[in-house]
């Protein structure tokens, strides 16, 4: 079976660790290294969370790195806690040593060289801002040429965005986050010819993680995966929840779930839409995620972390 080479770019939230758990129960794609971006997290224990992760599923094959970039605008902090919780969860906590390997370079050199390196075109899955990708990019700029596509969890199209302006003061409502907290880099990626294909909110706001789908998922009683995924989402609980970045990375395991539909688009820098996704004629070429069949989605997840 032919393998479809990809490096990981996540921020830290729960859901990129929902994502990861998710992209090492595929069987066709082959996972080069996992970037952990210092956006949605303290960058420490979002690093430890991730490479225990990859201890528990047995994939100590695959190095973390560490992104030293930093965006224009934070996250809160409130946002960003979350890391320690799913650092210090029991069931990635059993072992005293963490046996996969965080490599020494920064995580933006690391992507750089891995592109580089990759025998074939790779296919970048990005669940937090582009920072890390750009950085990379200007490192060497002839790694373009080795992207597949990028499969990012971003934007807001022709719905709301989610940077609220009550966190944001003269913000007009219009961004989403993992665009917002560096749009200079989202823009130094959309001048490229770099395919890509985007996971925005028009899609994720129709995926909500219902209580209905964590009691199913609870019950599934498998461990560790199921336990794992179930007391993430328990974690974030407390809050309107969507499947922001595992309905991302589904769509590497099943695309034929999903229908796509072409946009021409450009990133807005400045002003009170700075970190909007705007629709212009004319504008940057992107596929964005469309539909989702919602039974296949859950029952995806349900399969998956059932192992």
């Amino acid at each position: 079976m032919t393998r479809t080479p990809v490096l990981m770019d996540h921020d830290g939230g729960i859901d990129d660790y929902l994502a990861t758990l998710l992209l090492m129960t595929m069987d066709h794609v082959d996972v080069l290294g996992v970037v952990v971006t210092p956006a949605d997290c303290y960058i420490q224990p979002a690093v430890s969370a991730t490479r225990k992760i990859l201890d528990l599923m047995g994939r100590h094959d695959v190095p973390v790195a560490e992104s030293t970039v930093r965006g224009l605008n934070p996250f809160p902090p409130l946002f960003r806690r979350d890391a320690f919780c799913v650092d210090n969860l029991p069931v990635l906590n059993e072992r005293e040593e963490i046996l996969t390997r965080r490599v020494p370079e920064a995580g933006q050199a690391f992507m750089a060289s891995a592109l580089g390196a990759a025998p074939e075109p790779v296919t970048l899955l990005v669940t937090g801002p582009l920072t890390t990708v750009a950085a990379a990019l200007d490192i060497d700029p002839r790694v373009a040429g080795n992207i597949r596509e990028i499969v990012w969890m971003g934007g807001a199209l022709n719905v709301r965005g989610n940077v609220e302006r009550a966190i944001e003061s003269g913000q007009d409502g219009s961004a989403e986050w993992n665009v917002y907290w560096d749009p200079i880099a989202a823009d130094r990626v959309w001048k490229t010819a770099v395919p890509i294909t985007l996971c925005p909110l028009d899609i994720t706001n129709l995926v909500p993680v219902t209580q209905t789908f964590i009691r199913r998922l609870c019950r599934q009683r498998r461990y560790p995966l199921s336990d794992l995924a179930g007391t993430c989402y328990a974690l974030a609980g407390h809050q309107d929840y969507f499947a922001w970045d595992v309905l991302t990375t589904s769509y590497l395991g099943k695309p034929e779930m999903f229908t796509t539909r072409a946009w021409e688009t450009e990133i807005v820098t400045e002003g009170p839409s700075q970190g909007r996704t705007r629709v212009v004629p004319g504008g940057r070429p992107v596929q964005a995620l469309d539909q989702v069949d919602l039974e296949r989605f859950y029952g995806y997840l349900l399969s998956q972390w059932s192992r």
